[in-house]
C-alpha cells in the first residue's frame, strides 16, 4: 500500500447522533476530518426522529471543513481525492418527493418503536409469526428494521400516502438519501452533465436490513413486498459495498469525484477491522453491535441473534455473510448521564467519576430505554437501576453503566458461540478467542478492562478506533485500484494495538453475570404496548 503519487481517499461517516468526513491518504492514515452534532427529535415517548436535510447540512459541513484543515496542513486534497466512500446508521428510515426532493415526514431512527403495534399485528396475522420472514431475510418481526417504519408512514401519514399514489415517492435509508442527493437529487448540474438525476440506490449491507431483501438472491424479495404491500416502485437498486456508484453533482464539495464504497455503519467497521471467516468484531457507539464472519455460509440463530450480510467487495466477488448482535443502547447511556440527568458534563468524564470506585457496589443498570434487542427481543423492556442503598454515590451509577456495556456484549457473544456451533469456532488468527473493538466509547481504557474482566477473554483495541470510517475507504479505495483486496487485510498485520487481558476470577465473573441476568429479567413487561 505505498506509491509516489499523492492520492487520497474520502470517508462519509454518517452516524446516530453526529457525522463526520475523514479524508485518509493512499497509507490508509488519517490526514484530516471533522465532526458535526445534529439534533435528536423525541416527539413521543420511545418514538426517536432525524431532519433529513440538516442530516444533508452536517454531511455539506464536515465535507468542506474536512478540506479545508486538509488544504491547511499541505495536502493537495483538490487534485489528489479520487473516490469516496461512505457509511450510515441502519434502519433509519426517509421516504420523500422525487419531484421537489423534500422529505415527507422526519427520518424515523432504527431505535424509534412506534412500530409495536404493526409487529403484534403481523405476529398474530402471518403463519411464522414473530419469525415468519426469517428464511428470507434472516430477521425476526421488529420494531427494529426499516420495513415496518415503512409500513407505518405509509399507514398514518397523509403525504407518504399521497406520493405513492401519485408515484412521486422514493424510500430509503440513509445512505440512499445521501446518494440520491450527493449525485443531483430532484435535478442538479456535474462537471459532465448538464443536468443530473440523483441516483436511487442502496447497497446490499443496507438492504439487508430492511427486512424486505433476500440473503441468497440478494434482490428485493417480491412475495414479502406483496404480504406486506409494499410496493416496489418506491424501493433503490441494490448494489455490491464496492463499485462505482455515481458522481458528486455540482453544488457539492468534490464535485466530480466518484462515490465508490458505501456500506452500513457496522458493516464498515467488521471491513475496518479486517475480520475474515470466524472472525469477530464488536462497535461500541450509540448502540452496540457483535458480528461475526461466517463466510460464505447463512447460519440462521437458533439463540436470538440475526442473519445478515458481512460485505461484498465488488459486483462480482462473493459475499460474505454475518451473524450480528444489535444492542439499542450502549454510549446512548452515557449521553443519558451527561443530557438526562447531568450526573457528568462531558461523555469523558465517566471514566474518572466510575474509578472513583472499586467496584459498582450492588447496583445494575439495564438501558432498555427502547426495549432490549439481542439476544432477548422485548420490546415492552423498559430501562431499571436497581440495586440502590445508602451506600450508593455517583461513582457507582457511572460504573454500572459502564458495565451495562460490558454485560450486554457478553449476551450477545454468549448467543454467538452457540450458534456458530461446532466447526466454526470464534477465533483470531492466534487460535484463541479475542474480541476486537472498535467505535468511539473504546477510547475510555477503563471500560475496556470491564469488557475483558467480565468476558473473561482478551479485548483488542486497534490504534484507529474509527474503523468505521475506514471500511468504508477501503471499499471506495479498492473500487479504484488503489488497493487490492489482498493489500488491505495484509496490512492489518502491521497494525498496532492494545490488549486488555481479563482480571477477574471466573468464581467472581459467574456471580456478577447471575445477578446481571437477575435484573435484565426486572425490565420486562414494563412498556405501554400501545406505544
Amino acid at each position: 500500500m505505498s506509491g509516489e503519487e499523492e492520492i487520497f481517499i474520502g470517508s462519509i461517516d454518517q452516524g446516530t447522533t453526529s457525522t463526520r468526513f475523514i479524508i485518509y491518504d493512499r497509507e490508509a492514515k488519517p490526514v484530516a476530518s471533522h465532526q458535526v452534532e445534529f439534533t435528536q427529535f423525541y416527539p413521543e415517548a420511545g418514538w426517536v426522529e432525524h431532519d433529513p436535510m440538516e442530516i444533508l447540512e452536517s454531511v455539506r459541513v464536515c465535507m468542506a471543513k474536512a478540506l479545508d484543515k486538509a488544504t491547511a496542513d499541505g495536502y493537495n486534497v483538490d487534485g489528489g481525492l479520487k473516490a469516496i466512500g461512505l457509511t450510515n446508521q441502519r434502519e433509519t428510515t426517509v421516504v420523500w418527493s422525487k419531484s421537489t426532493g423534500l422529505p415527507l415526514h422526519n427520518a424515523i431512527v432504527w431505535m424509534d418503536v412506534r412500530t409495536s403495534a404493526i409487529c403484534r399485528r403481523l405476529e398474530k396475522e402471518l403463519s411464522g409469526g414473530r419469525t415468519h420472514f426469517v428464511e428470507t431475510c434472516g430477521l425476526p418481526i421488529s420494531t427494529y428494521f426499516s420495513a415496518l417504519k415503512l409500513l407505518w408512514l405509509m399507514e398514518n401519514v397523509d403525504d407518504v400516502k399521497e406520493a405513492i399514489q401519485s408515484g412521486d415517492a422514493l424510500f430509503g435509508t440513509i445512505e440512499t438519501w445521501m446518494i440520491w442527493n450527493l449525485t443531483g437529487g430532484c435535478g442538479g448540474t456535474n462537471r459532465e452533465e448538464n443536468l443530473v438525476r440523483g441516483l436511487h440506490v442502496t447497497d446490499c449491507s443496507n438492504a439487508s436490513r430492511t427486512m424486505l431483501m433476500n440473503l441468497k438472491t440478494l434482490d428485493w424479495d417480491q412475495p414479502t413486498l406483496d404480504t406486506l404491500g409494499i410496493p416496489s416502485e418506491i424501493l433503490p437498486k441494490i448494489i455490491s459495498n464496492s463499485e462505482n456508484i455515481g458522481s458528486i453533482a455540482n453544488g457539492w464539495p468534490l464535485s466530480g469525484v466518484p462515490i465508490c464504497g458505501c456500506l452500513g455503519d457496522q458493516h464498515a467497521a467488521m471491513l475496518g477491522q479486517l475480520c475474515r471467516k470466524g472472525e469477530a468484531k464488536s462497535t461500541y457507539g450509540t448502540g452496540a453491535f457483535i458480528l461475526l464472519n461466517t463466510g460464505d455460509e447463512v447460519i440462521q440463530s437458533s439463540h436470538g441473534l440475526l442473519s445478515t450480510i458481512a460485505y461484498k467487495l465488488g459486483r462480482n466477488a462473493s459475499t460474505n455473510y454475518a451473524l450480528e448482535g444489535s444492542i439499542a443502547i450502549a454510549g446512548a447511556a452515557v449521553q443519558w448521564l451527561r443530557d438526562g440527568l447531568g450526573i457528568i458534563r462531558s461523555a469523558a468524564e465517566i471514566e474518572e467519576m466510575a474509578r472513583s470506585v472499586e467496584n459498582s457496589g450492588g447496583v445494575y443498570f439495564v438501558p432498555a430505554f427502547n426495549g432490549l434487542f439481542a439476544p432477548w427481543w422485548r420490546d415492552d423492556a423498559r430501562g431499571v437501576c436497581i440495586g440502590i442503598t445508602r451506600f450508593t454515590n455517583k461513582g457507582h451509577i457511572a460504573r454500572a453503566v459502564l458495565e451495562s456495556m460490558c454485560f450486554q456484549v457478553n449476551d450477545v457473544l454468549n448467543s454467538m458461540h452457540k450458534d456458530a456451533g461446532e466447526g466454526r469456532e470464534i477465533r483470531s488468527k492466534e487460535g484463541e478467542f479475542l474480541l476486537r473493538v472498535d467505535g468511539g466509547a473504546t477510547v475510555n481504557n477503563l471500560l475496556m478492562q470491564i469488557q475483558a474482566d467480565l468476558l473473561g477473554s482478551s479485548v483488542v483495541r486497534p490504534a484507529d478506533i474509527e474503523t468505521t470510517a475506514l471500511g468504508a475507504a477501503y471499499a471506495a479505495g479498492l473500487a479504484i485500484g488503489v488497493w487490492t483486496e489482498e493489500q488491505i487485510f495484509a496490512a492489518g498485520d502491521k497494525e498496532k494495538t492494545t490488549i486488555f487481558h481479563p482480571k477477574l476470577d471466573e468464581a467472581h465473573r459467574q456471580k456478577r453475570s447471575e445477578c446481571w441476568y437477575k435484573a435484565v429479567s426486572r425490565t420486562f413487561d414494563l412498556a405501554d404496548l400501545s406505544l
